[in-house]
C-alpha cells in the first residue's frame, strides 16, 4: 500500500467544477497542428532566436554528460555551470517550492510517478522539475514553446542526468520531435502528465492512445490547454481526470494580475522606450490580466480604453474608472493597443489599417493569434526589424505601426517574469500532480477538474513565510458560527 503524504491537508470531496462559460469560438480544438503555447514567447533575453541556416541542429550532435549519459538533446552541455548558477539563483526566491521539497522528500510522495511534462525550460521551471524528482518521481522534459527555453538552464538538467529535450528556436518539426522523444522511450510508460498549452497531452492523445489511456492524470497550466481537455471532454473522449491549474485563484490571481501589472511597464520600456503618462491606450479585455495591465497604465498617467465582452468584467472596468469602448471607436487616436484575450483575431487588418503614425501593438494574452500578424504578410506592407522585439510595419503612404514580439506574449518575451510569482505556480503544479497521484480511486473520474480549495489556500499559506505574516486563527464558536472547519478551506469550491 502506497505510503500517505503526511503533509497533505484533507479536505471535503471536490465538486467536479466545469467551465460553463467557454465560448465555441474561445474552445480549441485537437486536431490543430500545433497550439499557441509552442508559438509563443517567454525569452527573457530579448533575442528573436532565429537561427542561422547553417547553424548544425543540436539533433545532428551527439552530446554526452560527465556521467557518460546521453538521454537528452540541447544545445551546448559545456552551458550546465552557468544554468546551475541560474537555477541556485531561482531557488532563493522559490521558498515555498522548496519549503515542500524539504517537507516532503523523505516521504517521496510522488515514488513510482513517471512524468512527462512540456513547460517553459527556464531556471523557474528547472526548480520545480527537480522537485518533482526529489519527491520520487522520474521525469522527462520537453519545451512548450519554441522560443523560450534557456539553454544553459536545459544543459544544467542534462549534466544532473534528467532527460530534457529542447533548445532555444527549434523548428516546428524540432518542437514535435523533442515531445516524441519524451514519451517513446523503450522500458518506460509514463503514467502522469505536466502540460503548458495541452501539447503533450495532444500527442500521447493522438500518437500513442494506448499510453494515453493508463495516465494516471493530467493537470494543465494555460487556458489553451483547458480548451482542448474541455474538448476532449465534451467529446467522451478523455479518459483520464485533469487539473486545471490555469483557474485555480492563486494561478489567477498571482501569476495574471499581480505578474502583469508589473512586467506589462518592463515590457514596453525595454522595446519601445515608451513614456506612458499622457498615452492613450486600448487594452483589449479586462480578465486578470487586462485587470493588471490597465491599473500599472493608469497609475503611470496613462489615459486607458477597455473592450471586454463579458458584461460582469466590463461593469468592473467601468467600476475601477476605465472608459469602456469598442476597439473600432478610438483605434484611430490611441498610441498603444494591447491584447489580453487569449481569443483569436482581436486585432485584425482592418483595426490596424485604421492606426495613427507610431501606434505600438502587443500582446499580453494567452495566445500568439490575438493579432493578425498573417495579414501584414502582403507585398504593399513594408516589414523593418528595428531590434530585438521591435519590428516597423510601414504602409505605402509612410505610415508605420510599432509590433512588439511579432505578436507573441511580451512579457514572457521582452521581459522578466518575477521568480515569486512563478513559485506559486510552481507550487500549485507539484500539489496538483501529488493529488491526482496518490488520490484513492474514484474520487476522480475522467473530467476536468479544479485545484481543490484546500489546496489552493495552502499554496498561498506557504508564501506568506516570505513576508513574516501571520494568519488569525478562527475560535471553535467563531468557526461554528460560519459553518467553517478553523483549518479551511474558507472559500467555497466555485470561488475564484
Amino acid at each position: 500500500m502506497r505510503k500517505v503524504y503526511s503533509l497533505q491537508i484533507q479536505y471535503p470531496e471536490q465538486t467536479r467544477e466545469f467551465d460553463s462559460r467557454l465560448t465555441k469560438t474561445g474552445r480549441r480544438s485537437l486536431s490543430h497542428s500545433i497550439s499557441h503555447s509552442s508559438t509563443d514567447s517567454n525569452g527573457s533575453g530579448g533575442s528573436d532566436a532565429e537561427n542561422p541556416e547553417d547553424e548544425v541542429s543540436p539533433r545532428d550532435v551527439q552530446q554526452i554528460n560527465s556521467k557518460g549519459s546521453r538521454d537528452f538533446c540541447i544545445k551546448n552541455i559545456k552551458l550546465a555551470d552557468f544554468g546551475r548558477r541560474e537555477i541556485e539563483l531561482a531557488e532563493d526566491e522559490m521558498t515555498a517550492l522548496m519549503a515542500l521539497r524539504k517537507a516532503a522528500q523523505v516521504e517521496k510522495p510522488l515514488a513510482g510517478a513517471k512524468i512527462v511534462g512540456c513547460t517553459h525550460v527556464t531556471a523557474q521551471t528547472a526548480v520545480l522539475f527537480e522537485t518533482l524528482v526529489v519527491l520520487g518521481a522520474q521525469c522527462r522534459w520537453a519545451a512548450c514553446n519554441i522560443y523560450s527555453t534557456q539553454d544553459e538552464v536545459a544543459a544544467a538538467l542534462a549534466e544532473q542526468d534528467l532527460p530534457v529535450f529542447a533548445w532555444k528556436g527549434e523548428s516546428e518539426d524540432d518542437f514535435w520531435w523533442c515531445i516524441d522523444r519524451c514519451v517513446n522511450v523503450d522500458g518506460w510508460e509514463p503514467n502522469m502528465i505536466l502540460d503548458d498549452g495541452g501539447d503533450m497531452t495532444h500527442w500521447i492523445y493522438k500518437k500513442y492512445p494506448h499510453l494515453f489511456k493508463k495516465v494516471k492524470g493530467i493537470v494543465e497550466e494555460s487556458i489553451t490547454g483547458i480548451h482542448r481537455l474541455h474538448h476532449l471532454s465534451k467529446a467522451g473522449k478523455l479518459c483520464v481526470p485533469a487539473i486545471n491549474v490555469n483557474d485555480s485563484v492563486t494561478k489567477q490571481k498571482f501569476d495574471n494580475l499581480y505578474c502583469c501589472r508589473e512586467s506589462i511597464l518592463d515590457s514596453l520600456k525595454k522595446t519601445a522606450d515608451i513614456m506612458f503618462g499622457g498615452k492613450q491606450v486600448a487594452v483589449c479585455g479586462y480578465g486578470e490580466v487586462g485587470k493588471g495591465c490597465s491599473a500599472a497604465l493608469k497609475a503611470m498617467g496613462s489615459v486607458v480604453y477597455v473592450t471586454e465582452i463579458d458584461p460582469i468584467c466590463a461593469l468592473q472596468a467601468c467600476m475601477d474608472g476605465f472608459r469602456l469602448t469598442k476597439l473600432g471607436d478610438v483605434v484611430r487616436q490611441v498610441d498603444m493597443v494591447i491584447t489580453c484575450t487569449g481569443n483569436k483575431n482581436v486585432v485584425v487588418r482592418e483595426h490596424m489599417d485604421l492606426m495613427k503614425n507610431g501606434c505600438v501593438v502587443c500582446n499580453m494574452g494567452r495566445s500568439n493569434t490575438e493579432i493578425d500578424v498573417s495579414s501584414l504578410r502582403t507585398p504593399e506592407l513594408v516589414w523593418q526589424h528595428v531590434r530585438a522585439q521591435v519590428d516597423h510595419i510601414i504602409w505605402p503612404d509612410g505610415r508605420r505601426i510599432v509590433l512588439l514580439a511579432r505578436g507573441r506574449v511580451l512579457n514572457l518575451n521582452s521581459s522578466t517574469v518575477p521568480i515569486y510569482v512563478l513559485s506559486i505556480t510552481a507550487t500549485t503544479q507539484a500539489l496538483a500532480l501529488i493529488e491526482l497521484f496518490n488520490a484513492p480511486e474514484g474520487r476522480y473520474k475522467q473530467d476536468v477538474y479544479l485545484l481543490p480549495k484546500k489546496l489552493d489556500e495552502y499554496v498561498a499559506s506557504l508564501h506568506l513565510l516570505t513576508f513574516d505574516a501571520h494568519l488569525t486563527e478562527l475560535t471553535d464558536e467563531q468557526a461554528k458560527y460560519m459553518g467553517l472547519n478553523k483549518y479551511g478551506p474558507f472559500k467555497p469550491t466555485y470561488y475564484r
